[in-house]
């Protein structure tokens, strides 16, 4: 694609970036055959191509955003099907964030949108505060009827059943290898995931600890940042970044790291790229080592070389988030894992489909939300399974909120087959 930037404009990092990802774009359009949005709707400027070019137009002449250009870039999930089809290497994810930033910056919202905004923004990424909105929303759910705007209804549906108490394995501290030491691991523990599901994390940390794992809750550690950064608010997204990049490189000078292990695939997408967000800043060194040593949990127990175990009579419909097998490119690890020890597993039709979970794009897009959802739900369930099994919070929220079939993250899994609890959700 040819672009027209000044070398004015060039100077700055984020369109100098943005103009590289718009050169690699040949219009070819392969990008439309899987992007969920333009699946539903069925129009271009709901497509990565026709996104693209709205986002070329509005860098290129530093223009106010226009209404339209914000619609269709906020129906956006990036979800990054269309990075993992382009067959010319288009960074999408990269270009879309840019445009995102300077909508942001650049774009007055209507005052509904921006308090929303602005309260998820200082809710989510906060877990004490999170909990807080879980249980007045568990408290005002019976009346969401009553409730005119669609996107504050999805807030109230969002509040499980049952709010989880805090679990102490979540404060800073080191857990001892089960045996021998083999590798000394940080544990992100995340944000939102802290709230809602506190299984996930005790998980991790036996699991780890089984095969050799000394687990290090870094002090000062917390919310990766990508809920605000999805939204185009830098300044707080690169402030919760870069204390995490503190953290874990005190652990990794101090008595060394191995790995940075994350068990929410959306974390791990975005602290994979923090060498990419903070590449302009003194903390561009540090931002790439912490990047380098970010994995996904799946990847470290390949490393670990579980064993096999016996067949579980179990049939496990693996739903493989975006975030994991599009803005990872982890495709195969968790369910090699799974069936590893024992359990069967089957995949949906069109599973690199979204299930329109996207960070907070159930909250702020519930319509186009709630169509993907009963489009998952309804292949996830066709393969007739006894559990389903992902790697990302948002999605188990997601697809639990409209199946009687339990959902469990993986690692549950493959804990409770290795010696740990049977997983709370199956006790039932």
């Amino acid at each position: 694609m040819q672009t027209n930037f000044t070398e004015e404009q060039l100077k700055d990092a984020g369109t100098a970036r943005a103009n590289e990802i718009l050169r690699n774009c040949v219009h070819c359009g392969f990008c439309t055959a899987t992007c969920p949005t333009y699946q539903i709707l069925g129009d271009e400027l709901d497509s990565p191509r026709g996104r693209i070019y709205q986002i070329k137009d509005m860098l290129e002449n530093e223009r106010v955003p226009d209404k339209q250009t914000v619609l269709h870039v906020d129906r956006c999930l990036s979800c990054l099907a269309c990075m993992t089809t382009c067959p010319s290497g288009v960074h999408y994810m990269h270009l879309v964030d840019h445009a995102r930033e300077y909508i942001e910056d650049n774009y007055k919202r209507p005052i509904t949108d921006r308090a929303l905004r602005w309260v998820l923004a200082k809710i989510l990424p906060y877990p004490g505060r999170f909990r807080l909105a879980l249980l007045g929303a568990k408290i005002a759910k019976p009346f969401k009827r009553l409730v005119p705007d669609a996107r504050l209804r999805a807030m109230l549906e969002m509040a499980p059943k049952d709010i989880p108490p805090v679990s102490r394995n979540d404060d800073p501290q080191s857990f001892a290898p089960v045996g021998n030491k083999k590798l000394r691991v940080a544990l992100m523990t995340g944000c939102a995931q802290k709230a809602l599901n506190t299984d996930i994390n005790d998980a991790t940390i036996r699991l780890l600890r089984r095969f050799g794992c000394e687990v290090v809750v870094a002090k000062g550690a917390g919310c990766c940042g990508a809920l605000t950064h999805h939204m185009g608010k830098a300044g707080e997204s690169h402030a919760t970044a870069a204390k995490n990049i503190d953290a874990w490189m005190a652990e990794a000078q101090g008595e060394g790291l191995d790995s940075i292990v994350i068990n929410t695939s959306g974390c791990g997408t975005t602290v994979k790229d923090y060498g990419h967000m903070f590449r302009e800043t003194g903390q561009a060194e540090d931002a790439a080592k912490v990047a380098d040593l970010a994995q996904d949990v799946s990847e470290l127990l390949m490393q670990l070389e579980l064993p096999e175990g016996a067949a579980k009579g179990l049939r496990v419909a693996y739903h493989a988030a975006c975030s994991l097998q599009h803005g990872q490119q982890i495709k195969t690890f968790p369910k090699d894992l799974l069936k590893r020890v024992g359990f069967e597993v089957v995949e949906p039709a069109d599973s690199h489909l979204c299930c329109g979970s996207a960070g907070t794009y159930n909250l702020m897009q519930p319509e186009l939300s709630g169509e993907l959802k009963k489009r998952k739900v309804e292949t996830l369930e066709a393969r007739q399974p006894d559990i389903i099994a992902a790697g990302n919070i948002g999605c188990m929220m997601q697809i639990g909120g409209a199946t009687q079939v339990p959902i469990v993250h993986t690692v549950e899994l493959l804990d409770w087959a290795t010696g740990g609890p049977k997983p709370r959700a199956l006790q039932g």
